[in-house]
Parts: C-alpha cells; sequence; structure tokens
C-alpha cells in the first residue's frame, strides 16, 4: 500500500495534480483510489463529474470520493464525545472541565484522517493519493496525531479509563501511518513565484518536524517560452517566464528541490476530464516511477556525533535564511520552534544530562552543541 498526499497552497493546482497522478497509475492498471480533504469539494470538477463520500468507480482500476470531514463530525462525533467525557471524568476530572476538554480542536482533521484509513484499509487499493486541503489546513490534518498521541498518555498516565486508552492507541498508530516513509510520503505543489515558495519552505520544515517525508516539489502552471514570438503579448510572456525562471534558479540553489524539481506548464484549456489528466501525468512524470517521487530519500531527524567538546546533535530541517527557529529544554524533550511550527524532540538517552551550548545553522539543518555534565535549564 502507498498513500501520496498532495498538499500546496490556495489555488496552485493540487487537486488537477492529484488528480492527474491517481488517473495514470490507474492506467497503468494499478487499483487506485483518489480521495480529498480539501473543504472545496473541486476533486470532482477536475474528473468533471460528481462525487460522493463513498468511492465511486470513475475508469477502470480508479475510484474517487470526497470526504466531507463536516458529515463524520455530525455523525460520529457525540458518540465519541460522550466516550471521552466519560473518560475524563473517570481520570477525576469534573463534569464541568471533562465537558469542557471534549470539545477538541480539529476533531475535523482527525475524523478526516481516520476516514483516509479506513478508505485504505478496506478496499483492494495498492495506492491511494489525497487531494488534502490547502498547506495550513494539512499542517493541522498532520500534525494532530502526533500533539494529541504526546499529550495525553502525559497528563492522563495511569489515570485514563479504556476509552482514553483506545484513542491514545488509535493517533499513535494514525502518527504511525503517517511517519513511515514506506508507506506514506507528500507531494508539495507550488507555483514559480517567491511568496508560494517562502510558504513551501515553512512547510518543508514543518513537515520535517513531525517526521513525515516530502518525496517531490511540484512546480506547476510554468509558462511557456515565447520563442521567436513577437508583439506585446510576446514580450509580456518573457518578462514573466523570466521571473519564474530566476524563482527556480533560487529555489534550485538552496538545496531544497532533492533531485531536482517537477514541472508542468500552464494550460491554455482548464484541463477537465481524464484525457487532460492523463496528459498532465505524461508530462508530470517524464516515463518515471510515479510513486517514487523526486526526493532525496529520508534522512534522519536526529544524527549524533562526538566532539572534543562533547556532543553534536544535529537536527535535519530545511531552513530558509530567514526563519524564526527557537529551542528549549523541557523535560528530557528538546522543544524546537521553527517560523511558528513547534515539536517536542525526545532526547536520545545519551544526550539527557547534558546542557546545550551553542546552535548554528547550515545546509543540513540545525547543529546543537551540547557539553556532558549537569543539565542547566
Amino acid at each position: 500500500m502507498r498513500i501520496l498526499l498532495f498538499t500546496g497552497k490556495g489555488g496552485v493546482g493540487k487537486t488537477t495534480l492529484a488528480a492527474a497522478t491517481a488517473a495514470g497509475l490507474a492506467g497503468q492498471g494499478r487499483k487506485t483510489l483518489v480521495v480529498s480533504t480539501d473543504p472545496a469539494h473541486s476533486l470532482g470538477d477536475a474528473f468533471g463529474r460528481p462525487l460522493g463520500a463513498e468511492p465511486s468507480e470513475v475508469d477502470s482500476c480508479l475510484h474517487a470520493g470526497q470526504i466531507d470531514a463536516r458529515a463524520l463530525v455530525d455523525s460520529a462525533w457525540q458518540e465519541l464525545r460522550g466516550r471521552l467525557r466519560s473518560a475524563l471524568s473517570g481520570a477525576g476530572i469534573d463534569a464541568l472541565d471533562a465537558e469542557e476538554l471534549a470539545v477538541v480542536p480539529g476533531v475535523d482533521e482527525l475524523l478526516a484522517l481516520t476516514e483516509v484509513r479506513r478508505l485504505a484499509e478496506n478496499g483492494p487499493w495498492r495506492t491511494v493519493v489525497v487531494d488534502c486541503g490547502p498547506t495550513a489546513e494539512t499542517l493541522r490534518l498532520l500534525g494532530l496525531p502526533d500533539a494529541l498521541a504526546g499529550y495525553l498518555p502525559k497528563v492522563f498516565a495511569g489515570r485514563a479509563g479504556g476509552d482514553l486508552r483506545r484513542l491514545a492507541a488509535h493517533l499513535e498508530s494514525l502518527r504511525g501511518l503517517l511517519t513511515d516513509p514506506a508507506t506514506t510520503t507528500v507531494r508539495l505543489v507550488l507555483t514559480p513565484e517567491r511568496v508560494v515558495v517562502a510558504e513551501a519552505r515553512r512547510t518543508l520544515s514543518a513537515l520535517a518536524l513531525r517526521g513525515i517525508r516530502v518525496d517531490g516539489l511540484i512546480v506547476n502552471r510554468l509558462l511557456p517560452t515565447a520563442g521567436r514570438w513577437f508583439g506585446p503579448a510576446a514580450a509580456w510572456m518573457r518578462t514573466r517566464r523570466g521571473q519564474q525562471d530566476r524563482v527556480l534558479a533560487e529555489l534550485a540553489a538552496s538545496g531544497l528541490t532533492g533531485d531536482g524539481l517537477a514541472t508542468v506548464e500552464h494550460r491554455a484549456v482548464e484541463p477537465v476530464g481524464l484525457p487532460a489528466l492523463l496528459e498532465i501525468f505524461t508530462e508530470l512524470y517524464r516515463g518515471g516511477n510515479p510513486l517514487s517521487g523526486n526526493g532525496k530519500g529520508v534522512t534522519p531527524l536526529l544524527q549524533v556525533s562526538e566532539v572534543d567538546s562533547g556532543y553534536q546533535l544535529r537536527v535535519a530541517l530545511p531552513l530558509g535564511r530567514d526563519a524564526a527557529v527557537d529551542l528549549a529544554r523541557i523535560d528530557d524533550d528538546l522543544a524546537v520552534t521553527v517560523d511558528g511550527f513547534r515539536r517536542l524532540i525526545a532526547l536520545p538517552e545519551l544526550l539527557r544530562p547534558c546542557h546545550v551550548t551553542g546552535a548554528e545553522s547550515d545546509a543540513g539543518g540545525l547543529v546543537i552543541s551540547l557539553s556532558p555534565g549537569r543539565r542547566r535549564g
């Protein structure tokens, strides 16, 4: 089973590229499901047909569906909330506090992700392609299992009832699914514009913090070269394409693009329907393996090396030149915050007695210096 998650800033064309990838995989005879968790509900528009919550056949080997997170909340959350409230009350929390805590922010994302897993595990699919929402929503979707799975055991250790323990186990299983690079990878879609590239950098850092592999960057809507055309329209296209090329050069020089960028040219006609999507698939993957992406592979998030003064801990994060980074020790964890996205990283046992003496960044991420002895701060 392979799960491919497509995301990007709103309006970059991620839905079209997710649909094209699914259509092409199915065209190769691979049973494929494509679903959307995007509230915009535009996946059906890409295929030119309405889609429902349960997958329906679009073509041979291809099924598609639109996950309605709000409907999932309406149908399932009341029962789940009641169980959670009972579990919290059983953990020694009074009824009023339990009622308030049971209103969990992000439940829409949690249920949507649970539904993706249900569909993936209960169907004949070899590949599940997910058209996620824009990057902000996607980061909430992918970050919730990690956040709650780490939060629940610490807050309710030894006191939680069976329902709460099952919820924690469920969250842990979702986190395992997302962070298994052999199963789940992300394709990040962008357009060649500086503001979009800046958001893509932040997204790469946030996903790396959560241990989720990005296996490819796709630049969509690249203008064709004007060639030997003349006139105001040709001059405009050459100027605009020149700007796009400069953005791509800066992106390549940043070291964030892995083994190269996949590109798709802007179409004069909106690509709707299987024939148009299959054309995009051919251009996007150019005869390569659509499942492999164009990333560098899996880099361990943490690497420890011994130096004369103690140890160095490398945190493999793609960082932009203007990235805002903050580090803090919280018990045996290292709190890393990059551009507002925070994660607690459990330190290897060897480093827990050490204290941080400095930090710097290079092309590979953060390099943190630690000295042995009594921990400070």
